[in-house]
């Protein structure tokens, strides 16, 4: 069972769905937004995003065995044929999920996206992932996408002309964190980036630290997540400075462990060290997503 949580990478399926599961009732509920999907359905939507990220999971570890020549998956524990049986199997359910929702709201062109993002998968695994930061960046937009698609099939159906100001403040702030998530995981695929530099040296990928070299890498790291950091501190200025306890939390929670991210990161070398900076930016990821259950205490 380890090996198959291990191939679609079970830890970050949690987080997207945390993170849809927190906007839903973080951002939608509390405020009584005009919304299209119940209880089920927003469960129905995180089901299907997250098979369609799984399938994607899967077909870049089957690519990645490929590339490196391996027989079989994950040291020996998955056949390719059992890999490819359940690619099929969870884009399958992303996407008739998918077209069955699309329906559901009255939009069936909505269906559409998860097609394109199966694609997008697929294309990412088959050549993008080649092409140097283009695979960095596809991987943070189809991440930064998992969040976007809560507001494209739960508040967009429902705006109208007399509620159009609030639904746009609402999907301004999940906008807001789409682009933090994108940031976040640009830093998470650079990381990752120096932890498999021999395996993508030898196979012939084209990476950062493989072109910069490891060390400049750590220090490009470093200075780009002045980004985020800028972002949560213009964030607090211009919508928490009046709540000090927000304030506090967010400094704490958020800010704090991106501060310790980038004095760290400047120095690491051993493959240790960059496991450890991708769990602390995993964990940025799940406070972030926690903090949209605290809007009601702030705003209302």
């Amino acid at each position: 069972m380890l090996p198959y949580l291990k191939l679609i990478k079970f830890d970050n399926l949690l987080i997207i769905a945390l993170a849809q599961f927190c906007i839903k009732y973080g951002l939608f509920e509390p405020f009584n937004i005009a919304i299209t999907l119940n209880g089920i359905g927003i469960t129905m939507l995180v089901v299907a995003t997250v098979s369609i990220a799984a399938a994607g999971n899967i077909i870049i570890e089957i690519y990645d065995r490929e590339d490196s020549g391996a027989k079989s998956l994950l040291q020996g524990s998955i056949t390719e044929k059992s890999a490819n049986r359940l690619f099929i199997v969870f884009n399958i359910i992303g996407v008739l999920i998918g077209f069955y929702l699309a329906n559901l709201i009255s939009r069936p062109g909505f269906a559409a996206l998860f097609i394109i993002i199966s694609v997008v998968y697929y294309i990412y695994a088959s050549y993008l992932k080649e092409i140097i930061a283009v695979k960095n960046i596809v991987i943070a937009l189809l991440a930064a996408l998992s969040l976007i698609v809560v507001g494209i099939f739960d508040l967009l159906p429902a705006i109208t002309e007399k509620n159009r100001a609030s639904q746009t403040v609402i999907f301004s702030i999940i906008t807001d964190y789409a682009i933090f998530a994108f940031i976040i995981v640009i830093l998470r695929e650079l990381v990752k980036d120096c932890l498999t530099i021999d395996k993508d040296h030898n196979v012939g990928i084209r990476t950062v630290p493989i072109v910069l070299g490891k060390s400049r890498t750590t220090k490009l790291i470093g200075v780009l997540t002045l980004l985020p950091i800028a972002a949560v501190i213009y964030y607090i200025y211009t919508y928490l400075f009046s709540n000090s306890k927000a304030v506090i939390l967010v400094l704490a929670l958020v800010v704090a462990p991106l501060l310790y991210f980038m004095i760290k990161s400047f120095s690491a070398e051993s493959d240790k060290q960059f496991i450890h900076l991708r769990l602390i930016l995993k964990l940025v990821l799940v406070i972030a997503s926690i903090s949209l259950l605290l809007y009601q205490f702030v705003l209302i």
